[in-house]
């Protein structure tokens, strides 16, 4: 093999290898539940959710942040537990929908 092509090939794998060990990296994962955070206390400042669902919908969001934790835990996020973070993220996106556009609204706090 020569020299300039085994060069190549060692700058190659120091910069793929690492990307390739980091499988606990979870950036949609952790995207999608921020934007589902923003949209739960959205919905408490507007009024949409009560304080009951919104405390609900916030469970909900810490047991999905619960179960990430567990799925990176070992090292690495194998595809079957994206697949499960995925589907409850989607229940839990349906769930904060529900909620938020079934007519139940915030009571107004007395002074």
């Amino acid at each position: 093999m020569k020299l300039s092509t085994l060069i190549s090939f060692t700058l190659a794998s120091v910069i793929v290898l690492p990307a390739l060990a980091d499988n606990t990296k979870t950036p949609v994962i952790d995207q999608r539940a921020a934007n589902q955070d923003r949209r739960i206390e959205q919905g408490e400042q507007s009024g949409a959710l009560t304080n009951k669902e919104a405390a609900h919908l916030e469970q909900r969001e810490n047991k999905l942040n619960a179960d990430e934790a567990a799925a990176k835990a070992d090292g690495k996020v194998t595809p079957k537990e994206r697949k499960h973070l995925k589907r409850e993220e989607n229940s839990d996106s349906k769930a904060i929908a529900k909620k938020k556009h079934n007519n139940r609204v915030k009571k107004p706090e007395s002074a």
